[in-house]
């Protein structure tokens, strides 16, 4: 973390000075806001976290409530989603007060007496090392206390505005603030207060009863809810013997998925009550807490579950549903109308909690759209570059859907009817990437180039996220995850790879005056009242150890001239660490490797360090007005 380039800092770092919107930033929600988030939920307020480091952008995020979320129904954090909030700067704190899952259990009948469950298998829970990141539980409560710990410490000072609710929206020709939104006051002081808030652009993360998804005339469709569950969150004395361990259960009675919480003695069940015929729904859903934790021993026998306290239940059915498009142009008007009014989370895809997955997809919704957003508003990049958070979050969304629907009937099928005794823990094992966060993989766009280059950087696959690897840094010495560097600041990463060859030095050079110099480098944008690299984060990584390397004779384009006093930036420039070498790890050819990456993680370009012309080429529709100075 660097803060003293403009000059000595003693209070917390993590404050950031207030600038922009944050000056002297109103309480009262103002008439006219470049973007209105409708909903406090993970996409709502990871994308107004986001939106809240661009200062010069007006954002506020309303939600009914009157205050904190305080139960929170998802708890599931997978990894890409630990690495999200590395970048947002608080994974390490909530990783110590999270349940850490390293391990999941299989429980079955006993084939001696089938009235009995007995435990049949154990398996690793990232058994191919696909993050160094854990699989995490926690309250999603505690999430959206870190965003919003993230917006108030940002530049603009962000905190959500509570009490307000949705009540529809115009798309007017309206030139610049086109989106008419009214509001009512939903606090009991001030019921019935209406409003009507102006907005340039309006995110709708209301959950999967969305107005704003109603009022774009948008459905959720799909497949109609048929099986119901019932789930709590609860302290118990029982001799079940892995009551701290993540247990997919399955019983003559029926089947449990149980998930240990954080806090050390609080648990959830997700507990089986069978089909749902149809009339039945309004019975089903009833059904109280003592019906559930009755069921759930049924299900644990010969084991016991004496429940002390419930933090929180309810009974829901599975249904998966996805709408057709996450922003409010039609199909026939793609390409030729700029998306005003977008959606995001619940309010687009619904699904079983049983893999979950709906807090980690919708918070990925939120930030795609985040970043874009800011780049639109600020000029860095054109209105077009908005089209693409449908296009690619929809192909998403309905991956997690088609998975869920096949994890969700597989913990609902009895183990006699399962293809083999062990497949239930085989697809745990064999699909744990998908749960994990790390299949999403984005098609060829403005924002995704083709594979051409691939094989330069196989471990860098276009369209994925980009995967961290140890590096030394060459100023000081130390060891450190490169991935963890790129921090949730709304910048383009361009990460060099140096060539090992008799001339790397001079082609490293000969890229480095492009940058600088060229008319057609990204860097050229770059405002002239700003650091050279307040947009884009240039790194280089050498193929030698750091004591190789002449931190004095690396391209100024690594080591750019920063804050008030102009200082050199050393601290983007890394030699191996060489007993993990990132060359080898991430199969990095020897010739001179550039790979491009989004401000929320996803490669977008690999080429070779000569390629200058198509690197300026890929950027140069994505970049607003250059600079002529």
């Amino acid at each position: 973390m660097q803060f003293h380039h403009n000059g000595y800092v003693s209070g917390d770092p993590r404050i950031q000075p207030a600038a922009g919107a944050g000056l002297d930033r109103p309480e009262e929600l103002p008439d006219e806001v470049d973007v209105l988030i409708v909903g406090a939920g993970p996409a709502g307020m990871i994308a107004a976290a986001q939106l809240a480091q661009f200062p010069n952008i007006t954002t506020r995020i309303i939600e009914r409530r009157d205050g904190r979320l305080a139960i929170g129904q998802a708890d599931g954090i997978q990894a890409r989603s630990v690495e999200t909030f590395q970048a947002f700067g608080f994974a390490d704190r909530i990783t110590a007060e999270a349940y850490r899952i390293t391990e999941m259990a299989f429980w079955k009948p006993d084939q001696v007496d089938p009235s009995r469950i007995v435990r049949t298998a154990r398996a690793i829970d990232d058994e191919q090392g696909v993050s160094e990141f854990p699989h995490l539980l926690v309250n999603q409560a505690r999430v959206l206390d870190y965003f919003a710990e993230v917006m108030v410490n940002s530049p603009t000072r962000m905190t959500p505005d509570y009490g307000w609710e949705f009540t529809g929206l115009e798309v007017t020709n309206d030139p610049e603030y086109p989106v008419h939104v009214t509001l009512k006051r939903s606090t009991a002081d001030s019921t019935g207060l209406s409003r009507t808030v102006r907005a340039k652009y309006v995110l709708g993360g209301d959950g999967a009863r969305s107005r704003v998804r109603e009022a774009i005339g948008c459905t959720l469709d799909g497949d109609q809810a048929n099986h119901a569950w019932g789930v709590m969150d609860v302290l118990a004395v029982t001799d079940f013997p892995d009551i701290r361990m993540k247990c997919a259960i399955q019983s003559t009675s029926g089947s449990i998925l149980l998930i240990p919480r954080e806090g050390g003695h609080l648990f959830r069940m997700y507990v089986d009550l069978g089909e749902v015929e149809e009339g039945r729904e309004k019975t089903v859903r009833a059904t109280t807490i003592d019906q559930v934790i009755a069921k759930a021993n049924d299900i644990l026998h010969p084991y016991h579950l004496d429940v002390k306290n419930v933090a929180w239940n309810s009974v829901y059915e599975v249904g998966h549903r996805l709408t057709s498009r996450f922003d409010n142009v039609p199909p026939e008007a793609i390409g030729t109308q700029t998306p005003r009014v977008f959606i995001a989370g619940d309010a687009c895809h619904t699904h079983s909690a049983k893999a979950g997955q709906g807090m980690n997809v919708s918070m990925q919704d939120g930030w795609n759209l985040g970043w874009k957003l800011g780049h639109v508003l600020e000029g860095r990049s054109p209105e077009a570059l908005l089209s693409t958070y449908s296009a690619e979050r929809k192909v998403i969304a309905k991956n997690l859907i088609d998975f869920d629907k096949e994890w969700s009937t597989l913990m609902a099928t009895k183990s006699e009817d399962l293809p083999e005794p062990s497949y239930l823990e085989e697809f745990y094992v064999r699909t744990s990437e998908f749960p994990a966060g790390f299949m999403t993989e984005y098609a060829p766009s403005m924002l995704v180039a083709p594979n051409t280059h691939q094989a330069l950087a196989t471990g860098y696959p276009v369209g994925k996220r980009f995967r961290s690897a140890l590096v030394r840094r060459v100023c000081d010495g130390n060891d450190l995850q490169l991935g963890h560097l790129a921090t949730a600041d709304g910048r383009w990463r361009i990460y060099v790879f140096a060539s090992a060859g008799a001339d790397s030095d001079g082609l490293l050079a000969e890229f480095g005056r492009w940058m600088t110099e060229s008319p057609n480098s990204p860097l050229g944008v770059t405002p002239p009242n700003v650091d050279p690299d307040a947009w884009f984060d240039v790194k280089v990584i050498y193929p030698r150890l750091h004591t190789d390397v002449d931190i004095t004779t690396v391209p100024l384009v690594f080591r750019p001239r920063v804050g008030t006093h102009r200082l050199f930036d050393d601290e983007k420039v890394f030699a191996i660490e060489p007993s993990d070498d990132i060359f080898e790890q991430r199969g990095i050819d020897n010739s001179g490797v550039v790979v491009v990456v989004r401000p929320d993680h996803y490669v977008s370009h690999v080429l070779p360090l000569s390629a200058t012309d198509e690197l300026g080429a890929f950027f140069r529709p994505l970049l607003g007005v250059r600079q002529t100075t």
